[in-house]
C-alpha cells in the first residue's frame, strides 16, 4: 500500500474520525482539571498506535501507519474544532 493510499484510508475511516471527535469532546468537559493541549497531543497519539496495533494490522508498516496516523488524526482534529468554533461563532457564542 502506497502512502498515498495509506493517508486516504486513515483520513476516511470512520472509526478514527469518531474517536478523535469523541476525544475532542472529552477534552472540552474536562478542560478545566486537565488543560487543553497535553490531553489532545496524548490521546491523537493514543489514538494513532492503537489502531494500526488493533483494526488494521498489516496495512503497512508499523512505523509508518503511525506516524501517518498521526498527521491523520492531526488533521482530523484540525478540522473537528475549526467546524466547532465557526458553529459557536455563528451562534454568537
Amino acid at each position: 500500500m502506497s502512502i498515498t493510499d495509506l493517508f486516504m484510508a486513515q483520513l476516511t475511516d470512520p472509526f478514527r474520525i469518531g474517536i478523535t471527535i469523541a476525544l475532542m469532546l472529552t477534552m472540552l468537559r474536562t478542560r478545566q482539571e486537565t488543560g487543553t493541549v497535553k490531553p489532545l497531543a496524548l490521546g491523537v497519539a493514543f489514538i494513532a498506535v492503537l489502531i494500526p496495533l488493533t483494526i488494521h494490522p498489516g496495512q503497512a508498516s508499523l512505523p509508518v501507519a503511525v506516524a501517518m496516523g498521526l498527521l491523520t488524526n492531526s488533521l482530523i482534529l484540525a478540522a473537528a474544532l475549526l467546524v466547532r468554533t465557526l458553529v459557536l461563532r455563528a451562534m454568537g457564542r
